[in-house]
């Protein structure tokens, strides 16, 4: 990429002259332009040289290259710093980012199915907080059974439509049967074991 050495050769002056620091200035020095790809300029710092790239990675260091940068090339970039000064080194890292972005993305996905669990089972919960508030006469066993017939369904309901299986979603989960249980004054076991047969898992 002889044009764009050629414009890094022309930056450099430019650049020692706006910085300060040896260890910037031994930096700039030991960089080479590597690749320029949809608005990023990358810059590689020699494996041996590893050390090097964090003076240029600090932020007002990478404020000034890409103000410069983007006078020479007129046009506004960003500027990417790298360990490596060869297209290979810049296709590993293009790897790297991506791999990086796919397992925040699974984490994102995760996060938010979490997030919906855990809203559906603090859903449930206060609906058979509710749900038993408006029963008439609790003390009759017949209207605690329909209101137990009902509540289990609407648990099972949820359970089924169940997307992670995490300790957070599995406690969740087990408060609505400690409540279901408290208010049926049925032990938990029972109500759990009556939930799961209803969702299909015993």
């Amino acid at each position: 990429m002889p044009e764009l050495a050629e414009i890094w050769n022309d930056l450099l002056p430019k650049l020692r002259e706006a910085v300060t620091g040896v260890g910037v200035w031994t930096a700039l020095n030991a960089s080479k332009p590597v690749a320029f790809e949809d608005g990023v300029l990358v810059i590689g710092v020699p494996h041996e040289d590893a050390e090097l790239s964090g003076h240029l990675k600090v932020v007002t260091t990478k404020r000034i290259l890409e103000t410069f940068a983007s006078r020479e090339l007129g046009k506004s970039i960003t500027v990417r710093i790298i360990d490596g000064i060869g297209q290979a080194d810049w296709e590993a890292q293009k790897r790297r980012d991506g791999e990086s972005r796919r397992l925040q993305e699974l984490n994102m996905n995760k996060m938010r199915a979490e997030m919906t669990a855990r809203s559906s089972w603090e859903s449930i919960y206060d609906q058979l907080g509710r749900q038993f508030a408006a029963i008439v006469n609790k003390s009759l066993p017949q209207n605690r059974a329909r209101f137990y017939a009902g509540a289990v369904e609407m648990v099972a309901e949820v359970r089924r439509g169940q997307e992670t299986w995490d300790e957070l979603g599995e406690r969740n989960f087990a408060r609505c049967l400690e409540r279901l249980a408290q208010y049926a004054e049925i032990p938990s076991a029972i109500v759990a074991g009556d939930v799961l047969r209803r969702a299909g898992e015993l």
